[in-house]
């Protein structure tokens, strides 16, 4: 395993803690690495956009669009706002 990391907590936190963890057959450690690498998968930009565009990717594939018809999506609105902006 890698580096550890010392925190300090409440014992009646860590005694639930434990508790809990065993419940769900993990140990302590399991429970509090899983924890951190949510939050920090929440908080990370860059894991932001990469999961926005997972879940984009596998939005059109679930309608069935390519990359020609996302191409010519772009395309349209584009024309769109330049007339839009021509005519103002």
């Amino acid at each position: 395993m890698g580096d550890q990391i010392l925190i300090r907590i409440d014992p009646a936190l860590k005694e639930q803690l434990v508790r809990v963890a065993k419940m769900e057959g993990k140990t302590s450690s399991e429970v509090v690495r899983s924890l951190i690498e949510e939050y920090l998968k929440q908080r990370d930009i860059g894991s932001y956009i990469d999961s926005l565009w997972e879940r984009i990717g596998k939005d059109l594939k679930n309608r069935k669009l390519r990359e020609k018809d996302v191409t010519a999506a772009i395309k349209a609105v584009r024309k769109a706002r330049r007339a839009h902006a021509g005519s103002r």
